[in-house]
């Protein structure tokens, strides 16, 4: 194992919480109140489908960028106000960066939001980073997966991603990576490329290297799409 890749919301941070408040928020500005079945639904995708899935949820036809644009000022407030570490996972990162091993953010959040979040994460805990509005297609694709082992300029089986959602999951796993699942909001069904942690907590570099070494070089590897 060369390198770790790290999912944003849900996984290092308790962001999840936050942008079911500024999606709350955005709701009643359009006129409706979100089901819990729509923000499940959101968790782990990118804001374009999240977006669509609101109005869906409300019954409304609205302008998307409108919406979009409404819904980055409005999680850009709630994150300023301070973002939660998930627990376990700033102690995780600070061992994986005294062992050596290269890391990435991959979020389907977009880059001025993570610029936010990275004042709480640390920009120098990570070698690359990947956002959401920096590839041609979100998670569950695996572009965003692809994109981080091109910059860190490592392959797949060297690699092991961090992930909370079944979206995050799906991807990681399409670009060929062995997931580490910490669920956060929603279930994440089993599968063999994906190990099962319930927190993070007393996670070590050498508890990845172990994970990596089971799951990170089973036959379903190269089910890219």
């Amino acid at each position: 194992m060369r390198a770790v890749l790290f999912d944003m919301d849900g996984t290092l941070t308790d962001s999840e919480k936050l942008w079911t408040i500024a999606l709350e928020r955005l709701a009643v500005e359009l006129g409706g109140t979100m089901s819990a079945q729509a923000r499940a639904a959101m968790v782990g995708k990118p804001i374009g489908p999240a977006i669509a899935l609101l109005h869906a949820d409300l019954g409304i036809e609205r302008d998307a960028a409108a919406s979009t644009a409404r819904l980055m000022e409005l999680t850009g407030e709630v994150f300023r106000a301070g973002m939660p570490w998930r627990p376990g996972a700033r102690e995780l990162l600070a061992d994986v960066r005294a062992a050596g091993l290269a890391t990435a953010l991959v979020t389907a959040t977009y880059r001025s939001l993570v610029e936010i979040a990275l004042e709480t994460l640390g920009r120098d805990n990570f070698d690359v980073t990947v956002c959401g509005d920096e590839v041609a297609r979100g998670k569950p694709h695996p572009d965003p997966y692809l994109r981080a082992m091109e910059l860190l300029d490592v392959a797949a089986p060297n690699s092991l991603a961090v992930e909370d959602s079944p979206t995050g999951t799906r991807a990681a796993e399409l670009a060929g990576v062995a997931v580490l699942v910490v669920p956060s909001e929603v279930p994440v069904p089993p599968g063999p490329a994906r190990a099962f942690a319930p927190t993070l907590v007393s996670m070590t570099a050498g508890s990845l290297r172990t994970i990596h070494a089971e799951f990170g070089a089973g036959d379903w590897v190269g089910v890219q799409s």
